[in-house]
Parts: structure tokens; C-alpha cells; sequence
């Protein structure tokens, strides 16, 4: 009998306006989404475990300039880069995550060692970094992580007092930019990954839902892997991953039913715009946004594969 398996990535979700998106530039988020999504499954195939997966997918996200984590994460105020993320296993429910950290290539990777090797699950800032050197990390200059396309967000949204885009020249300014992966290997274990450089203009060590367990990240086997993305403020005050993972639990719904009365229930009339990826046990695909588009890509237990953006892409 063949063992189902399969996963699902996002590089945010948000208004991601089609008009403004040039062919090349679509191009290169597709492809870019394709190689994430590759990457994890090829992992998965040759039978490895649900976690490397996600992790080699976000890596992939993280190590583009396209989306906001790792090379391409928004500034702070200060013009500085601080970087949050999150894994989880299903198996044990083991969990790992960063925040605010600065000068490590893929905080995925960390989040997964503070997971591993420490006896927590969360570290910030420069506590996080000196565990991450003690564990072999090498120092990440801020230029590394610096692009225009970020300088210019900044200091478009510094003269408008802003800390989210209302008019840009780029399609998906306007998106809340984070980075996830959910996945089923053949040994029926799930797990989920997320990572995002945050909000552009942020201040005060601002923390998201990403590195937050249950908000943006959730695992449990036999149930369900959940990623979000979106309005982190929002996701954290309704626990949005794990409220999907209760509604299947409690009220036995499925992993679509449960992701859709989420992102379009009370989160919605709230204000919290975005969406999430979530794989059931059997490795069931849910993509659930409330928002115009979410980069998104599976392959699912078929080794079918899809790439979209738009909400109302079929």
C-alpha cells in the first residue's frame, strides 16, 4: 500500500493587485514558489521526515528576495532587519522558535535548534543569536538582507506615518509577508514552518504571529499542520493555527471546513485580513484566505503540482 504524502508552501498573503504584477515579475515568484515546494517534497519522497521538509521549503523562501524572510524581510524604523520564526512537530508536538533576530541567514534553521538542542521554545533577540553561535551559526551581516525594493517601502511608509502600504508601485505592498510550509511524510507525521521579516516601520521589538505557537504555527499528528499568514496582531489575539486544529478535533471538521470558518469567521469581522495553509492527516490541501491573493503551492498525495496567487485563481 503506498503511503500518502504531501505538502504545501505560502509567501504571504494580502492584496496582491494583477494589474500591477509585470510578467517578469510573475515569472519569477512562480518559479520561485515551484522550487520551495519541490524542494520539500523531493524530502518527503525519498522518505524523510515532515519537518526537513518544511524546513528545506522555507529555506528556499528565505534565501529569495521575493518574499519577506531572510534576504528579502522588511525594515524597522531603525532600517534594521529583525527576523521571527517557528516550527513544529506533530509527532511529540515539539516546538521552536525565534524572534527578532538579526544576523542569522535562515532563522527556519534556528528555530528548528532551539527546538532540537535547548530545553525551550522560544528565544529572542540577542539571547537567540548567542545561542545560535554557540551552535555553530555564522554571522550574517544586515547588508545581506538589505534590498531597495525594502529601503523604498521604508521610507515611503515613514512620510505617510504608516505601517502598511496604501499605494505603492509594487503588486504586493499591501500583503502581510511571511513564509510557510505544512507537510505529511510517509510516516504520518506532520509539520509545520514559519518564518517573515514582520512589518515594515515596526518599532519596539514588535513580534508577530509567526514565531507565536498556536497563532501561526501548529502540528499534531493525526490531525492537522497549520501555517498562517497575515495581520500577526489579529492571528495571535484568535490563536488562528490552532483554532483550526480544535474545530477538527472537537467538532470533527474537515481540514477545508475548519480552515474556511476561520479565516472567514470572527478573525474577519475583527479586521484580520490573510489567510493560511493547512494538510490534514491524509494529507488533504486546505488554502484559506480573505484577502485578494496569497502566494501559495502544493503538491498533493497524487504528485500533482499547483502554483497560485490570486484568490480567485481556480
Amino acid at each position: 500500500m503506498n503511503t500518502p504524502f504531501s505538502i504545501a508552501i505560502h509567501g504571504g498573503a494580502g492584496t496582491i493587485l494583477r494589474e500591477q504584477m509585470t510578467p517578469e515579475l510573475e515569472t519569477q515568484i512562480r518559479s520561485a514558489l515551484e522550487a520551495s515546494v519541490r524542494a520539500g517534497h523531493k524530502i518527503l519522497e525519498q522518505g524523510g521526515d515532515a519537518l526537513d521538509a518544511v524546513i528545506e521549503a522555507v529555506k528556499v523562501l528565505e534565501d529569495s528576495p521575493h518574499f519577506n524572510a531572510g534576504k528579502g524581510s522588511v525594515l524597522t524604523s531603525k532600517e534594521m532587519v529583525e527576523m521571527d520564526a517557528s516550527v513544529m512537530h506533530g509527532k511529540q508536538m515539539e516546538a521552536g522558535a525565534v524572534a527578532g533576530v538579526r544576523h542569522i541567514k535562515n532563522p527556519i534553521e534556528l528555530a528548528r535548534d532551539v527546538m532540537k538542542n535547548s530545553n525551550h521554545v522560544l528565544l529572542i533577540g540577542e539571547g537567540a543569536e548567542e545561542f545560535a553561535f554557540e551552535q555553530g551559526y555564522e554571522y550574517t551581516e544586515q547588508d545581506y538582507f538589505y534590498t531597495d525594493r525594502r529601503y523604498d517601502q521604508l521610507q515611503s511608509m515613514k512620510e505617510k506615518g504608516l505601517f502598511a502600504l496604501s499605494e505603492s508601485k509594487y503588486p504586493d505592498d499591501n500583503k502581510y509577508g511571511t513564509v510557510g510550509a505544512v507537510a505529511l511524510d510517509k510516516q504520518g507525521n506532520l509539520a509545520a514552518a514559519t518564518s517573515t521579516g514582520g512589518v515594515t516601520n515596526k518599532k519596539y521589538g514588535r513580534v508577530g504571529d509567526s514565531s507565536i505557537i498556536g497563532a501561526g504555527t501548529f502540528a499534531e499528528n493525526g490531525n492537522v499542520a497549520v501555517s498562517t499568514t497575515g495581520m500577526g496582531e489579529f492571528f495571535i489575539r484568535k490563536c488562528v493555527a490552532s483554532d483550526v486544529a480544535a474545530r477538527m478535533r472537537y467538532l470533527q471538521e474537515d481540514v477545508k471546513t475548519a480552515s474556511e470558518s476561520v479565516i472567514q469567521g470572527e478573525l474577519k469581522t475583527m479586521g484580520g485580513e490573510g489567510g493560511l495553509i493547512a494538510l490534514d492527516s491524509q494529507g488533504s490541501i486546505s488554502y484559506a484566505m480573505n484577502s485578494s491573493g496569497m502566494y501559495r503551492a502544493g503538491i498533493d498525495t497524487q504528485g500533482r503540482i499547483e502554483i497560485k496567487i490570486y484568490a480567485a485563481e481556480s
